[in-house]
């Protein structure tokens, strides 16, 4: 769709919002962004949330908006005449209200749905399981340092209908995507869709993998004619799913991989990646691209499939590239004491994050995992363990389960906390090793957040 009609659009589904009742199912940073914004365009707002109403801190700004709050769960929640859902990321499909909603024919719907109904610029969309956080950081960043002007949200960060309420004014949208937005996505067509990969995750969510991975799969469900998708054909989810996939033809699809030469898209060969596009063949030179690591050629390759969709020029690529280190908690260098790398990749809360870490680096490596478990098969990753990892140090909920499923690979041992954890893989170091942590598992269990797991292994790492 033109940007012209975009904001033609934008326009007619921000005026239908007014005098409608919806209900917004969550408080926290999304749904209280949802409710602004419907409450601002004339909607009768509902918002539920099973917190108490003292403990939720956006409750008296949304009073003050004219919302109705339904504290302590959503028993009670009005559905007479509501003809809008929205549902926060971390609801679950099945949630008893969505059901009924659905049953009485409201429209239940994610808040990226919703913002992309009332988006001015044409969005481009980051999924997958691991790598999407840096892929559109990184993309915003190359898009803006071009000159376009880009909003960059979603899933990282300000909320996608932040940008909407903010009156927009984009000349594109980057918008990292969870599966938990995908679910329940009707209209939503991203003009660039990028798929990095689809590995185990959320399996307390979904019924099994196939699940999972047919809901990532969504994002490209709603794309035609003029749309573009970016996807990494070495995953081998992706590339059967590609393969079965008789609308992901030459032009319409570009695939990466950092395994191979293609005929057509990006690819790693020797020091460069090589770009074989429509217009013509481009070589980018790994040696000025300050990220390393095949799972960061990956992310790379798919920014500058989609930078030069969007008109960027090699040699504007190549000076981000050049600048841009990363994201904090994602294979973040802390410190080298005694020849010991320490490494933060608290971000890494799924078992095919910790794969994509330990093949990264060359070993032998003092890993910390655990945490809050998500259902994954660990014993997939036996091998690597066995290969890369000397000692495992673990943590948490999952840290029995852990053991079990890597038992001879690799020796492990139990920490009662996080200090405890990096107190053992210091006094077991030795100069050469890498000590990493990149838990494999969400953090739920001791921390509030991966930031606050990585803040804190960071400050016992910098005080050894």
């Amino acid at each position: 769709m033109e940007t012209g009609k975009l904001k033609e659009r934008a326009r007619a589904e921000v005026a239908r919002l007014g005098g409608i009742r919806a209900v917004v199912v969550g408080a926290a940073s999304t749904g209280a962004a949802a409710a602004r914004f419907l409450a601002r365009a004339g909607a009768s707002v509902t918002v539920t949330d099973d917190k108490k109403a003292e403990d939720i801190e956006c409750a008296g700004e949304l009073r003050r908006l004219g919302v109705e709050l339904k504290a302590g769960g959503s028993a009670g929640a009005p559905l007479d005449g509501v003809s809008l859902v929205i549902v926060s990321p971390g609801v679950p499909f099945g949630h008893p209200l969505l059901a009924e909603a659905r049953r009485a024919g409201a429209d239940v719907i994610s808040d990226i749905e919703l913002a992309w109904r009332c988006m001015d610029a044409p969005v481009y969309a980051v999924a997958g399981t691991n790598g999407k956080t840096t892929t559109a950081t990184l993309l915003g960043r190359v898009l803006s340092e071009a000159g376009k002007k880009v909003f960059v949200g979603g899933n990282i960060g300000t909320p996608a209908i932040e940008y909407v309420d903010a009156g927009g004014g984009a000349d594109l949208c980057v918008l990292e995507i969870s599966s938990f937005h995908l679910e329940t996505t009707r209209t939503f067509n991203p003009r660039v869709g990028v798929l990095l990969n689809i590995t185990e995750d959320h399996l307390d969510r979904y019924d099994d993998f196939n699940h999972y991975a047919a809901t990532k799969w969504r994002l490209f469900e709603n794309q035609g004619e003029g749309d573009l998708a970016v996807v990494n054909v070495n995953d081998p989810v992706i590339a059967a799913r590609v393969k079965s996939s008789p609308a992901f033809t030459r032009g319409r699809v570009v695939p990466f991989t950092v395994e191979g030469g293609l005929d057509y898209g990006l690819y790693l060969s020797g020091g460069f990646i090589i770009y074989r596009g429509e217009s013509g063949t481009e070589v980018y030179p790994t040696d000025g691209i300050r990220l390393k690591g095949l799972h960061n050629m990956e992310n790379v390759m798919a920014v500058i499939a989609c930078a030069r969709a969007a008109g960027v020029g090699p040699s504007d690529i190549m000076k981000t590239l050049a600048c841009f280190s990363g994201l904090h908690h994602r294979m973040e260098f802390v410190r080298e004491l005694h020849g010991v790398a320490y490494i933060d990749d608290s971000k890494g809360t799924n078992i095919g994050a910790l794969q994509m870490a330990l093949r990264g680096l060359p070993g032998p490596v003092v890993l910390i995992a655990g945490g809050r478990d998500k259902g994954g098969d660990y014993s997939a990753l036996k091998d690597l363990i066995r290969e890369k990892v000397r000692l495992m140090v673990l943590i948490g909920e999952a840290a029995l389960r852990i053991r079990a499923a890597f038992a001879g690979a690799t020796e492990a041992v139990m920490a009662e906390s996080l200090e405890a954890a990096v107190k053992t893989a210091h006094a077991r170091s030795s100069s050469g090793d890498t000590v990493l942590l990149s838990p494999a598992c969400s953090s739920f269990d001791m921390f509030k957040s991966y930031r606050e797991r990585g803040e804190r292994f960071k400050e016992l790492v910098r005080a050894l």
